[in-house]
């Protein structure tokens, strides 16, 4: 049995980690130790003597996992900040799935916030693209919608790939990343009248990224059924 879930998003730079850090707190608040991925990561710095990525470490900090775990955390990991399939082709590789699988299955029995790369259709090679990470990882999706102009188009059309993934489509959460959209309350509501999926939580707009104090933002009783609808036999 593999419990949790597959965090995508509406675009690159709308806040996934972010959600997903503050995600990982919000389960730790209701007694859940949540388990994070990032399978694929694209942009490596040097890190305590060994190649590592941000979001990778930001992930591994709010669950609170040894620096030594970060190859079973990101199995595949590209030198270049930019889109994976091309990161991987200038370094002379070709992103497989094979390796995620196997870190899936090494993975502890514990809830897994995985959070995938870029949108929620990205090429990772000339066949791959990142519904088919998402359908290996075998979750529920839980899409990070970047608040700001332009994201009611590409929230609803993230929604119907996902779906039409055959995945299912768990929930969804409300990103501030524009502190001065507006009709932002507006726009939130157009989604969750569209939407077939709960809004699990709405961030604010941080200039600093603390994703324990968002944490709160969750909502108590949606975050209760992520966990009881995000299991995979």
């Amino acid at each position: 049995m593999r419990r949790g879930v597959f965090v995508t998003g509406t675009d690159t730079g709308v806040g996934k980690t972010l959600a997903c850090c503050a995600l990982i707190h919000a389960l730790a608040a209701h007694g859940v130790a949540a388990r994070p991925m990032k399978p694929v990561a694209a942009g490596a710095i040097p890190h305590a003597g060994r190649r590592a990525n941000d979001d990778t470490l930001a992930l591994m900090g709010a669950a609170g996992l040894p620096i030594d775990e970060i190859d079973a955390v990101t199995p595949v990991l590209l030198h270049e900040a930019m889109a994976p399939h091309i990161a991987a082709a200038r370094a002379g590789r070709r992103i497989t799935l094979a390796p995620i699988a196997a870190a899936l299955e090494r993975a502890p029995d514990r809830f897994l916030v995985v959070e995938g790369v870029g949108g929620f259709i990205v090429p990772l090679d000339g066949v791959l693209d990142t519904v088919d990470l998402a359908r290996t990882v075998g979750l529920p999706v839980v899409l990070v919608v970047g608040m700001r102009l332009g994201c009611l188009n590409h929230a609803l059309l993230s929604a119907l790939a996902i779906e039409r993934s055959g995945l299912p489509f768990a929930g969804w959460i409300a990103n501030a990343v524009d502190p001065a959209m507006e009709a932002a309350a507006e726009n939130v509501e157009a989604l969750r009248e569209r939407l077939r999926a709960p809004l699990l939580a709405r961030l604010p707009h941080q200039a600093v990224a603390r994703p324990r104090e968002l944490a709160g933002c969750f909502d108590a009783e949606a975050l209760a059924a992520l966990g009881a609808h995000a299991v995979q036999r």
